[in-house]
């Protein structure tokens, strides 16, 4: 069989030095059957992200995407060119923000910084790399923004 198509999509940990730069090619348009199926599918009650009526007499004027379906679509752009394939287990998200609201119709798009890594203490075979993961949208602003640390495979030998 082919060996380029046995090699995963994500990158081994020896590809992910500190500095490493990502643009995520993909983008995602945000609708509101998306909004609507994850905030309900995840038993959230908030008329922010279900109600329009609601929403049109906040500051806002119209619904908010659900922050947790932009956090899940943030961490999800980047798996194609950063994790497919080469991730063990996601080890944790910190500083997690949302510095802009999103609305229905915002089209999102990712990158991802190398923060640090290193090599696995307990795990031969293993790093621990630190990314920070940064969307925006459609106007280039900042919507959300988080830490993620992952224990990821290194190149097989």
């Amino acid at each position: 069989m082919n060996e380029d198509l046995q090699r995963p999509q994500g990158r081994y940990f020896e590809e992910l030095t500190p500095g490493t730069v990502i643009r995520h090619r993909v983008t995602r348009t945000l609708t509101e059957a998306d909004n609507v199926l994850f905030t309900t599918m995840t038993m959230n009650p908030q008329p922010l992200h279900l109600d329009h009526a609601y929403a049109a007499q906040t500051e806002f004027g119209q619904p908010l995407v659900n922050s947790l379906l932009t956090l899940s679509l943030l961490v999800g752009l980047s798996v194609h060119e950063l994790t497919l394939g080469t991730l063990i287990a996601n080890l944790g998200l910190t500083d997690v923000a949302f510095p802009k609201p999103v609305f229905h119709g915002d089209t999102i798009r990712a990158e991802s910084v190398v923060l640090d890594a290193r090599e696995s203490r307990s795990r031969p075979g293993q790093g621990v790399v630190t990314v920070e993961h940064r969307a925006f949208n459609q106007h280039g602003e900042i919507v959300a923004q988080c830490k993620r640390t992952a224990l990821m495979q290194k190149r097989p030998t």
